[in-house]
């Protein structure tokens, strides 16, 4: 049986999204692989499925290119928001979120940010707004809930550190029992330059919730003013928080095509 599939990305962060709200798509960790796979299946950094809910207008669930399922995509947020093309409630296993679609992208609201040990979670209590831990030159990092783990690194430049060879050491530490995502930040001129390694993925063009949760964590630092500028590679996002506030984040969602796949040829 074809199931219908839209390709969206957020500055290259791309996904493959089904629409399962009136006929039911089962998914799994096998599937959501194959379908991510860019020689065998269709290609794509998360797979992105849209269910109803009885929470918001509908629930997304998001499954990483290695099959496993994650809390919150900020990227797909904005994307499965211009899908919607309007204003609408998005439950997801991090909570439910706001998102409005505006010309070609959309603001998405984001929650508010954790900053427990547990709430990262991690495997046993530390000062979150800089880790006593390091990774070959890379030290006290920001730990910080946006939906799902990340940490943030503070460097005087982002393009020089091995993020490819340091990324899945620190992604996997057993500090880390859910595994978390790896920021690189340098900030100049009240701007930050972000690079992300994240969880169950890899090295991303962009990656919304590091945007956010870096963003975060330089203005609790005083670094930067509020709203933010993060460039990534992909290119650039907004985002605003203030203390004891909820994040804004706000950046463009592209629709590159819509197809068919019959999933059975997938295995």
């Amino acid at each position: 049986m074809k199931r219908r599939f839209h390709k969206m990305h957020g500055l290259g962060n791309d996904f493959v999204i089904f629409d399962a709200r009136e006929t039911p798509l089962e998914m799994d960790s096998a599937r959501a692989r194959h379908i991510a796979d860019r020689k065998t299946g269709i290609g794509c950094d998360q797979l992105i499925l849209i269910e109803p809910s009885q929470a918001a207008d509908m629930k997304m669930r998001i499954f990483n290119a290695d099959g496993g399922e994650v809390e919150a995509c900020g990227n797909a947020s904005r994307c499965v928001a211009l899908l919607a093309g309007g204003g609408a409630r998005i439950e997801t296993t991090g909570g439910v979120i706001g998102a409005a679609a505006h010309d070609d992208g959309a603001t998405v609201d984001i929650g508010e940010p954790r900053f427990g040990w547990d709430d990262i979670p991690l495997a046993y209590p530390l000062d979150t707004s800089a880790l006593p831990v390091g990774w070959d030159g890379l030290r006290e990092p920001v730990a910080v809930n946006v939906g799902n783990p990340h940490i943030v690194f503070f460097v005087d430049d982002a393009d020089a550190v091995e993020l490819e060879r340091l990324g899945p050491l620190i992604e996997n530490d057993p500090l880390f029992p859910q595994r978390v995502n790896v920021n690189i930040a340098s900030v100049k001129d009240g701007v930050i330059r972000l690079r992300v390694w994240e969880r169950g993925v890899g090295l991303t063009r962009a990656c919304g919730t590091g945007a956010c949760a870096t963003a975060v964590a330089a203005i609790r630092r005083h670094m930067v003013q509020r709203p933010v500028e993060v460039r990534l590679p992909g290119g650039s996002l907004t985002v605003d928080w203030e203390p004891g506030g909820r994040i804004r984040m706000s950046g463009p969602a592209t629709h590159v095509f819509t197809g068919e796949i019959d999933l059975e040829t997938l295995g």
